[in-house]
């Protein structure tokens, strides 16, 4: 039955509206307002970017002085491009600073607050009050769809009807605070394709048989330099990252194991290289001739002595034998275990403890100009929805920043 133009007259009208108040969907909603549109925020949640406040241990990592496309996986690697260079770390601080949020360089680029992530969440909540964004929170959508030349988004708080439409709902890491397939059910509905989810930036877990020899390491920390092994055949040189390592009673976590669980397929190895620095085998075989030292006192000189002792029983080498006294072919050996340690994690933390989710809407689908879907004119995808994942290091605040800012300068 077609719609009276009295129901139509009645039901609230916009110029955008955006679903998901998280880091994308604010900067999105302010950027529209500012320029003069009416703006509608929807998020089911009843506290506003949980996520925002939760990342960086409570000080939010929000962005990185070094961002390039180089940081960000996808089908299409190229597509953050555009948007990247359009809304730079520098935009970003431009902000922070007009809002007098003190903060520090941590390492490696990564910028922190001084004080709090909630200095973030009021900054860009002032933001979108200054472009007079109106808000529904806690609203949940039940319905979208296509109404004329725009959309019509029906929640338990009523039906409004919007000429565009921004989807920053975000992917499915970290279920407790409210993420959901939001975003791939609105895609799919609008026949649009998807790269498939999965957890990334996640601690990775090996068969409990298997690691029952490294559980008592567990809250051993050290720097590594860590890989996924390259597939046999495949041409690309593989990531390597020197960061932190951390042992868990499940596995293997710390800043080394999420960049690298980002790249890691399942039945993938990855190696680990512990001393770094140091040729393990070639140091031992010269201190066969200089030192009296059997080999775990020789080798905490270089690593904590709780994981030398560890390591040592579960790669099946005697710490109390002398140095002097092993083969070149044992040293050579245990020298591969602690500069090419290669094993094969049996599975993740999965979505609960995963930062970001990696896959998503399919670039191919979407303007990297404007973050429209091609095929669906007025319908914007931003932030983790998206087939862009960021390395650790707040890659990811970087693209939500930049891809709500391409959405909300285009709408």
């Amino acid at each position: 039955m077609p719609e009276s133009t009295h129901t139509r007259q009645n039901t609230p009208q916009f110029d955008l509206v955006v679903i998901g108040a998280g880091a994308a969907g604010m900067m999105c909603a302010a950027v529209a307002g500012q320029r003069g549109k009416r703006v509608l925020m929807i998020d089911h949640a009843s506290r506003l970017a949980e996520k925002i406040r939760i990342s960086g241990g409570g000080r939010c990592n929000f962005t990185n002085l070094h961002t390039s496309h180089q940081n960000f996986l996808s089908e299409n690697p190229h597509f953050c491009k555009s948007a990247l260079s359009r809304y730079t770390p520098q935009d970003f601080l431009s902000l922070i600073k007009r809002y007098h949020i003190a903060f520090h360089e941590k390492h490696k680029g990564q910028l922190f607050c001084d004080e709090s992530a909630e200095d973030i969440i009021r900054m860009l909540k002032s933001e979108c009050d200054a472009g007079q964004v109106q808000w529904r929170m806690p609203c949940a959508v039940s319905e979208v769809a296509r109404v004329d030349q725009g959309f019509r988004v029906i929640t338990n708080a009523g039906i409004v009807d919007t000429a565009q439409l921004v989807i920053a709902t975000g992917g499915l890491s970290i279920p407790k605070i409210g993420a959901t397939d939001f975003a791939y059910r609105i895609a799919k509905q609008f026949e649009l394709k998807l790269v498939a989810p999965r957890p990334a930036l996640v601690p990775l877990t090996f068969d409990s048989a298997a690691w029952a020899a490294f559980i008592p390491l567990a809250g051993i920390s050290l720097e590594v330099d860590i890989e996924a092994v390259a597939a046999s055949g495949d041409k690309k040189k593989p990531v390597v990252f020197r960061e932190d390592l951390l042992f868990t009673h499940r596995g293997l976590s710390g800043p080394a194991v999420l960049q690298v669980s980002s790249f890691w397929q399942d039945g993938q190895a990855i190696r680990i290289n512990l001393l770094p620095e140091l040729d393990v085998a070639q140091t031992l075989i010269e201190a066969k001739t200089s030192t009296k030292k059997n080999l775990a006192n020789f080798l905490t000189a270089y690593l904590p002595a709780r994981l030398v002792d560890g390591l040592l029983l579960a790669h099946d080498f005697q710490g109390d034998q002398k140095i002097a006294d092993m083969p070149d072919k044992r040293l050579r050996l245990l020298g591969e275990k602690l500069n090419r340690w290669e094993l094969v994690p049996n599975g993740s933390e999965a979505y609960r403890k995963a930062e970001v989710t990696r896959g998503g809407i399919d670039t191919r689908e979407l303007s990297q100009q404007t973050m429209m879907a091609t095929r669906v004119p007025g319908l914007y995808f931003i932030g983790e929805a998206v087939d862009v994942t960021g390395w650790l290091g707040g890659f990811n605040f970087q693209w939500a920043w930049a891809s709500g800012f391409a959405a909300g300068s285009a709408v």
